[in-house]
């Protein structure tokens, strides 16, 4: 059986991830998960920044012509990223009682051009 091709979309996104994985391990930020589907939604990257749990959310824009790739984080995609991480934490005891954090990645334009927007805290 061949498999069909991925979308153009979803392999950008794809490849924006991993950047965005790359150099986060880069400034010493370990990856514990990926792309971990919860029945709240999805959890780009999940990170330990030393003691703490980073749970990361990726975006990318072609162009910043309609707005900025951090600009695009909805109240309504934070909520779920938070319930996202409940979940995780209520089934992985070993981080349960870490600190925990939510970061932004951003990348706007050239997915391979300067080093992505990487906000720490970026909400709640």
């Amino acid at each position: 059986m061949i498999m069909p091709e991925k979308a153009r979309h979803l392999l950008v996104g794809e490849a924006a991830e991993k950047r965005a994985c790359r150099y986060l391990q880069d400034k010493g930020l370990r990856l514990v998960d990926r792309n971990l589907r919860t029945p709240h939604g999805e959890i780009d990257l999940i990170m330990m920044d030393h003691d703490t749990v980073v749970f990361v959310e990726v975006r990318y824009r072609k162009s910043g012509r309609y707005g900025l790739a951090e600009e695009t984080v909805t109240q309504g995609k934070q909520q779920k990223l938070v319930r996202s991480a409940q979940w995780f934490l209520q089934r992985n005891n070993e981080h349960a009682g870490r600190p925990c954090r939510f970061d932004l990645v951003a990348i706007t334009g050239d997915n391979q051009a300067g080093d992505p927007n990487w906000i720490t805290n970026a909400f709640f």
